[in-house]
């Protein structure tokens, strides 16, 4: 598609400094958190693609290990997503005999959320690549800014 010869978008050879570009959006709190989000995010999933794996994949890992035998339906409550965004999320991590459904004994439609033995497993390596990710993007930050960015996020999201 061409370009129209009023187009305000910068070309990606510009010389303008990218912190120029996105001045007028610096004191804007979502935006903030949105671009250190990417930070953290590039940094942990360029970590877990060496194990073929995405971070919704591990939250979901994660949180199935924390609370076995859980639903769907709370498995995607606890990720902020859609129920039916679950399933191909689930299918994956069964394929990679990473996670298994179960039926529940006493309602024959539910399934149970848990992880194999190699889930379990890998999962232990990937907590700890999470948390040197974490720390690695976060390097400019000392342990009790750190610890304070924490407690801040967690108190806009959990109000």
């Amino acid at each position: 598609m061409a370009r129209s010869a009023h187009s305000t978008a910068v070309p990606p050879e510009s010389d303008v400094p990218a912190a120029a570009l996105d001045a007028s959006l610096e004191n804007l709190i979502g935006y903030a958190l949105r671009r250190a989000q990417l930070k953290l995010f590039q940094n942990l999933i360029g970590k877990l693609s060496a194990h073929d794996l995405r971070p919704a994949q591990f939250s979901a890992l994660a949180i199935i290990e924390q609370s076995p035998g859980l639903m769907q339906a709370d498995l995607a409550r606890a990720l902020a997503i859609e129920p039916p965004q679950v399933v191909p999320l689930l299918n994956k991590l069964e394929e990679r005999a990473l996670a298994v459904r179960i039926r529940c004994k006493p309602d024959k439609r539910s399934y149970g959320i848990f992880l194999s033995k190699s889930g379990e497993t890998l999962l232990k390596e990937l907590k700890q690549i999470a948390a040197d990710s974490d720390l690695e993007a976060t390097a400019a930050l000392n342990e009790s800014e750190r610890a304070e960015l924490l407690k801040l996020l967690k108190k806009v999201y959990q109000y």
